[in-house]
């Protein structure tokens, strides 16, 4: 795994917990209770509701009460010709309504591309509602399509496999199809499985979402923030941005994913990040994603204080070839950069002596040796600040790239993403390291 450069190999998935088990309020938010939510504010009574849901009244306004307490929250102003939302309830219907769109996509997804019988005619969105029942059984699919291991998942939640097993049967039951394989070597999951996993890991994003809805609204961000965090932004960005939010909101929580891009992207799209932060790509590989530029950025080539090209009244393609280097694996982003800069010039690139992608063992070999290696300055900051690392005098400007946020189109961030990102923004923006999109020195 390459650590300070995207992967080129294809990657596997980011490992990281489908949810927070200590996430209680997403984890225990009952879906038929939040569906009724929805009916009940779209009709504007509890009578209305219940006839539109075909529950008897009594029943609903129960869903309702035990949402509302959940939330800890009343989410209705109770009048004497219905109900009306109060502004909780307002921020919930935008996170419950998403959560029904997620459901009917997965349900034409499943229709499309499972054939499952009976989905695309009989059953509809409010079934899935109804045989999920809550966010535990859908943190509990999504963890199982990952892990493939029941015992792994039950210990991760702290339910017995029996339980998995019943909630799993009764799931496939309401749906009509299945959804894993059993073997000796544990559960796979079918391509209606696999649909299933990706909507139900849409929907806990919501649901993760709406108590940092709520707390925001009273002035406190809290909640849990997840970045995609790529190499262009690890060394000096995000952490700058970390440190400087959570001195004024300490109750967020903040943790970074550091995996290949394609991993990332896929954690994007399926709401496990939040956004991701690095290097940007073509329109082609960030399909349904929205990005934004913040600086450019080009690669330099890097040598130790002292090294004898640091020295050298000119450097040219030649010294550079004879030099010896340490470069990260064919196929990363910045050994295609340095390979196209001497391929449009019509040379052939320097041959490295070592290929690596780790951070600390280059570093370590450009401060104990000769070698030279070419990558963004950004990731030798540090060193480069205090000396003991210098960047040569030969400018690679046609190796230039854009560096930004980049987020799921059409996703609705926390309020603690949000801010995030806007303290990326401000440091971006506030510091002489970086450059805005188009700009040259």
């Amino acid at each position: 795994m390459i650590e300070s450069e995207e992967s080129a190999v294809s990657p596997k998935p980011a490992h990281h917990k489908v949810i927070d088990r200590t996430d209680s309020v997403a984890l225990g938010i009952n879906l038929r209770h939040l569906r009724a939510f929805s009916a009940v504010a779209s009709a504007g009574s509890i009578a209305a509701a219940a006839e539109a849901l075909f529950r008897v009244a009594s029943a609903v306004t129960r869903s309702i009460l035990d949402l509302e307490a959940v939330l800890g929250r009343p989410l209705f102003d109770r009048r004497s010709r219905g109900v009306a939302l109060n502004a909780y309830g307002e921020l919930v219907l935008v996170r419950a309504l998403r959560i029904e769109r997620e459901f009917e996509e997965a349900r034409t997804q499943l229709a499309a591309r499972g054939g499952v019988a009976g989905i695309g005619g009989g059953a509809d969105v409010h079934s899935l509602f109804a045989s999920i029942l809550n966010g535990r059984r859908l943190a509990v699919v999504a963890s199982l399509a990952e892990k493939r291991n029941m015992p792994a998942v039950a210990r991760e939640f702290g339910i017995t496999q029996p339980a998995i097993s019943s909630a799993l049967k009764d799931l496939e039951s309401g749906l009509g199809v299945t959804l894993f394989n059993r073997n000796a070597r544990g559960l796979t999951a079918t391509p209606a499985g696999e649909i299933v996993a990706f909507y139900f890991r849409r929907v806990l994003s919501e649901l993760r979402h709406i108590g940092p809805d709520i707390a925001a609204s009273e002035g406190t961000l809290q909640g849990s923030v997840n970045v995609g965090a790529l190499p262009l932004g690890r060394t000096q960005i995000l952490p700058l941005a970390i440190a400087s939010l959570l001195a004024r909101h300490p109750g967020l929580h903040i943790a970074t994913v550091e995996s290949p891009y394609d991993a990332l992207a896929a954690s994007l799209r399926s709401g496990d990040i939040d956004f991701i932060l690095g290097a940007l790509r073509t329109a082609g590989e960030a399909k349904d994603l929205q990005q934004e530029p913040l600086f450019e950025d080009r690669i330099s080539v890097i040598a130790r204080a002292g090294h004898p090209l640091a020295r050298a009244k000119r450097i040219d393609s030649r010294m550079l070839r004879e030099a010896r280097w340490t470069l990260s694996r064919p196929g990363s982003p910045s050994r295609e950069l340095l390979e196209r800069f001497f391929s449009d010039a019509r040379q052939a690139p320097p041959l490295p002596a070592v290929e690596t992608g780790d951070l600390a063992v280059l570093r370590g070999l450009l401060l104990e040796s000769d070698m030279l290696t070419a990558i963004s300055a950004h990731q030798l900051r540090y060193e480069i600040r205090d000396g003991s690392l210098v960047v040569l005098d030969f400018p690679l400007e046609e190796t230039r790239r854009e560096i930004g946020l980049t987020q799921r189109l059409g996703a609705f961030p926390s309020p603690g993403a949000r801010a995030l990102m806007d303290e990326i923004r401000k440091v971006v923006a506030g510091s002489p390291d970086f450059r805005e999109p188009g700009r040259r020195k």
